[in-house]
């Protein structure tokens, strides 16, 4: 194969410019319409909802070509893995996934893999690839994925080995055909990029400055998708709350956006994710006003220090995010909120984490994702001083798991011999005679009841309340 390659470079990616963002309209270019015509293909998407989004927008640049999805992996003609850069156990599963492909490609030569999504952006990520993974054919990134059907020509018909990964601020990419995985529940993209540089974080040089999807765009989107049957939509962006600020000229920020969403006639609406220096006291307001925005907000806080805080360049202190909470819970009492914690940063005490614990306690907190902090060659935190024993961590992780269990279980609790709306989303994964949707606050209900009421809304009195989820039975059956 003839080689043509464009690698990544992080100090190219850590720029930002005041440049206008371009829009580009996709348009399906006809010449690469049978391209997959008799070939089958797998993706396998690693972590957040956005890589979801992403893999849903590669589906459907697939089957413009022809490919139709492969029954199993030992049968695909091309496996994508769209992959996330976030944390090293991540990047750990991904390289030897990439490992474990060397054998399909020995049975099947003509089989083409692919690496895209966030670990591409990183460089070393590409020198890896190159130098150790010689069976790869495609290494594209986040900036790209528009171009699929070209990379994809170059390899099955120009017998290229493709590596484009573009460092750039990035682009709004409109049209992109999608297909998606849940025929009731929806991504829809806001903004894309983050503008945060949380000391830890790799995100902001993976995806981008923060550039907003004009509002028109946004309506249209949902519009259709509440035309076509969707019950529930959850608007992403990395940070949704600074919606609009990065372009002044679309006259909408997220509050209004929200207002605008709220009167289209779809069931419910989610956002995530939320930083907490963005979310105003207008946001508060519009989402008290209730009715079809959804009282759950994951409003990520990662630590109760302040010096860990400021370590990590969050921008707010402990006291600010609890009277953030507490002027969310006064307006919105209904509300669950949930959030992310690291433990183990670089120099974190006892008495950092003991502040953590104590936010957790009076936050009221009903679930969290937690983690060890996982150093992200390129990131200021990668150059600190790593101080803290891994059983410290590890210690540390295993005590705060057990206070957010707690708040699970109270935030389950507190529904108990209550009446909710569930969207019914299927069967459980256990029980092939159970149902299972979730609650307008994001509550996992689990109950007996027939097929027919998948994809519906219907009112579940809720007789059983476990850590991680519900129980109950339907008061009647929806018609």
């Amino acid at each position: 194969m003839s080689e043509n390659y464009i690698k990544p470079e992080i100090k190219v990616a850590r720029k930002r410019s005041n440049r206008p963002v371009r829009n580009i309209h996709f348009a399906f270019d006809e010449k690469y319409a049978k391209l997959g015509q008799g070939l089958t293909y797998i993706i396998e998407t690693h972590g957040c909802q956005a890589n979801e989004a992403d893999s849903e927008q590669m589906v459907g640049l697939l089957r413009a070509m022809g490919f139709e999805e492969a029954r199993a992996i030992d049968e695909a003609d091309l496996i994508i893995i769209n992959t996330c850069a976030v944390r090293e156990t991540a990047e750990s599963k991904v390289y030897g996934e990439i490992g474990r492909l060397k054998k399909y490609k020995r049975l099947n030569p003509n089989l083409v893999i692919a690496i895209g999504g966030c670990m591409p952006q990183e460089e070393v990520t590409v020198e890896r690839i190159l130098a150790k993974h010689r069976h790869v054919d495609i290494v594209f990134g986040t900036h790209n994925l528009y171009r699929l059907p070209e990379l994809l020509h170059r390899v099955i018909v120009d017998k290229q080995r493709v590596i484009e990964v573009f460092s750039e601020e990035g682009e709004i990419v409109e049209n992109l055909p999608t297909i998606r995985k849940n025929r009731y529940k929806a991504w829809v993209n806001i903004m894309f990029g983050c503008d945060e540089f949380c000391t830890y974080c790799i995100v902001p040089y993976t995806r981008g400055k923060e550039r907003s999807r004009h509002p028109d765009a946004i309506v249209e989107e949902v519009s259709k998708l509440a035309a076509q049957g969707y019950m529930e939509v959850t608007l992403l962006g990395q940070n949704v709350n600074s919606y609009g600020l990065d372009d002044p000229e679309l006259g909408c920020d997220f509050p209004e956006l929200l207002t605008r969403l709220k009167k289209i006639p779809i069931p419910r609406i989610r956002f995530t994710t939320s930083h907490p220096k963005d979310f105003s006291d207008r946001l508060i307001d519009v989402l008290a006003t209730g009715g079809n925005l959804m009282p759950y907000i994951h409003l990520p806080v990662q630590s109760g220090s302040d010096s860990i805080l400021k370590a990590m360049n969050r921008k707010y202190s402990k006291a600010q995010y609890l009277e953030l909470v507490k002027r969310i819970k006064t307006k919105i009492p209904e509300v669950s909120l949930t959030t992310d914690i690291i433990v183990g940063f670089p120099g974190e005490t006892e008495a950092d984490f003991e502040a953590t614990m104590d936010l957790v306690e009076k936050s009221g907190f009903e679930g969290a994702y937690t983690f060890i902090y996982s150093k992200r060659e390129g990131t200021p935190a990668a150059k600190f001083p790593d101080d803290v024993p891994h059983e410290v961590k590890k210690n540390r992780l295993d005590r705060l798991n057990s206070l957010v269990n707690q708040g699970y279980a109270l935030g389950n609790k507190r529904f108990l011999d209550n009446v909710v709306d569930v969207l019914v989303e299927g069967y459980s994964k256990t029980d092939k005679l159970i149902l299972s949707g979730y609650t307008p606050n994001n509550k996992l209900v689990n109950f007996p009841g027939p097929e027919s009421l998948i994809g519906k809304i219907v009112p579940v009195k809720i007789l059983q309340a476990k850590t991680w989820s519900l129980g109950g039975e339907v008061i009647h059956e929806q018609n």
